[in-house]
């Protein structure tokens, strides 16, 4: 699901237009990141929480020359899920996958 399904979704089952639906997300979204830059959390009760960690420099490898680099410290965005979202993803069950039934080998009439 990508940004614009998940407004129409959200517009049907809110029975609002789809542009105020944008609007409230656009908002939302901007007030998540704006409180992560100034270095808080966003904790969603049941859906999980934002937060920004501190990933520590380390030594790489560039995989086209595999000359080794240095990558350089700096903060990321972390999420961890909450109880209710991984209960949900927990009990989707796995598609089954068709298997192909063994060619039958057909003798040649002669």
């Amino acid at each position: 699901m990508n940004k614009t399904e998940l407004i129409e979704a959200i517009a049907t089952r809110s029975k609002t237009t789809k542009a105020q639906t944008s609007a409230m997300l656009n908002g939302m979204l901007e007030v998540v990141q704006k409180t992560l830059a100034d270095g808080n959390n966003v904790q969603l009760v049941g859906f999980g929480t934002f937060s920004v960690t501190e990933r520590a420099g380390r030594e790489g490898r560039n995989p086209a020359t595999g000359k080794t680099m240095t990558i350089p410290a700096k903060k990321v965005v972390k999420f961890k899920a909450g109880k209710t979202l991984s209960d949900a993803a927990a009990a989707i069950k796995p598609a089954r996958v068709a298997k192909s039934s063994p060619s039958k080998k057909t003798a040649k009439k002669k």
